[in-house]
């Protein structure tokens, strides 16, 4: 059910033509709770959309209580045009929602968020049709109507939904091009019934974001449409233990980041890098991304023929692939060594002469090992002349 897993919500997704196809380009997600809580995060870049813009207004509010969204042009790089398009929208949604019954609410209640091809202005008759079809749809099994309309090259839509202790967090997202954190490209709405303050939902979600989203990382690329906005209405009559409520809903922001990042563009394998004992954790985000934007670490899997990690600044990589996995490495800053686990010796050799690492030599009673990994090496670099004469023998 997606963002109406929560009650006092209602959503709708429909086709208006944006899309060259005939498929659903237009989604609505409309709070009728009693309250009117918002929290959102937004892109770093930029050249945020006008989208963004007019959303990080709405959010000084802290009560928007409307989100309508649209596939098939991403309203970014329009210039001025642009920004009137994306608050003319919000005029509409609103007008039409209040000349229509649904909800009395005023455009600085409605957020905007557009995705697609970008430098093109959007197709605004063929919007205010689409916004007029989904007030007609509203309902509470919308969303998964919802969540297929802002699909863009996704090939799956993106749902997660938790109930815990009484109330309900529900999600919706999309995105499988340009993801890089800061946040990642996508767009998530997420609902609850909790009765949360805005000043601790946008908390919760700035570090749910922080340990889920913003971790994502494809293809290095960040969009200029990032946008996750988190609605809440108290209609469940719950207030949640606060640390409850943050571990429910970066359960959802993490299933939702794990669907994305499974459907991201031309991906065959899905590779978790795991950083640990850095000095802090802005250094093993740092070293983490370093690993997930290179070239020469991702080739490997994706051939599977070796298996290939890279390892620096003193730290441990771990590499998970949907086959296998595939070993630790790191620094052992005693011994100025390279310690490797690996689930079999041959595999080991190959990567190793993959990028100019030998074994060194096997421990007799090496430290407890990873889970399901038993084999332990020790590597230490080689020099050119030494990687020719053993090629040669």
């Amino acid at each position: 059910m997606s963002v109406t897993t929560a009650q006092g919500f209602l959503a709708a997704g429909v086709a208006a033509g944006l899309k060259s196809t005939s498929a659903k380009d237009v989604a609505l997600v409309v709070n009728i709770g009693p309250q009117a809580r918002a929290a959102a995060v937004f892109t770093t870049n930029r050249f945020a959309a006008a989208p963004v813009i007019w959303s990080r207004q709405i959010l000084l509010g802290n009560d928007g209580r409307i989100v309508v969204l649209n596939s098939g042009g991403a309203n970014a790089c329009t210039g001025p045009q642009g920004f009137l398009d994306t608050h003319a929208t919000a005029e509409f949604v609103s007008a039409e929602l209040t000349s229509t019954g649904t909800i009395e609410v005023g455009a600085g209640e409605v957020f905007v968020c557009s995705t697609g091809l970008i430098g093109e202005p959007l197709n605004m008759p063929a919007l205010n049709k689409g916004v007029k079809q989904a007030i007609t749809d509203l309902s509470a099994e919308g969303g998964i109507d919802a969540a297929l309309a802002i699909m863009t090259t996704d090939t799956q839509h993106k749902v997660s939904q938790v109930t815990h202790c009484g109330y309900s967090i529900g999600g919706m997202a999309k995105g499988a091009g340009m993801l890089a954190p800061g946040m990642a490209t996508m767009l998530s709405v997420i609902t609850t019934d909790a009765d949360v303050d805005a000043e601790l939902l946008q908390k919760a979600l700035e570090q749910a974001t922080h340990h889920t989203f913003d971790r994502l990382d494809s293809d290095g690329c960040m969009s200029t449409n990032d946008t996750v906005i988190l609605l809440a209405n108290s209609q469940s009559g719950v207030t949640p233990d606060p640390n409850q409520f943050q571990a429910a809903l970066t359960q959802v922001c993490e299933e939702l980041a794990q669907q994305l990042i499974t459907d991201a563009e031309g991906a065959t394998k899905n590779i978790r890098i795991q950083v640990a004992d850095a000095e802090s954790e802005e250094d093993a985000v740092q070293v983490g991304r370093a690993v997930a934007r290179s070239n020469l670490f991702k080739c490997p899997p994706h051939s599977e023929i070796t298996r290939r990690v890279i390892g620096k600044n003193g730290y441990y990589f771990k590499m998970t692939t949907t086959l296998s996995e595939v070993g630790f490495i790191w620094h052992n800053r005693d011994r100025n060594k390279f310690l490797f686990w690996g689930p079999s010796p041959y595999n080991v050799v190959k990567a190793m002469n993959a990028i100019r690492w030998r074994i060194h030599k096997v421990y007799a009673t090496p430290p407890p090992p990873p889970p399901r990994l038993d084999s332990h090496y020790e590597i230490e670099d080689i020099s050119d002349d030494e990687q020719e004469e053993e090629e040669q023998e």
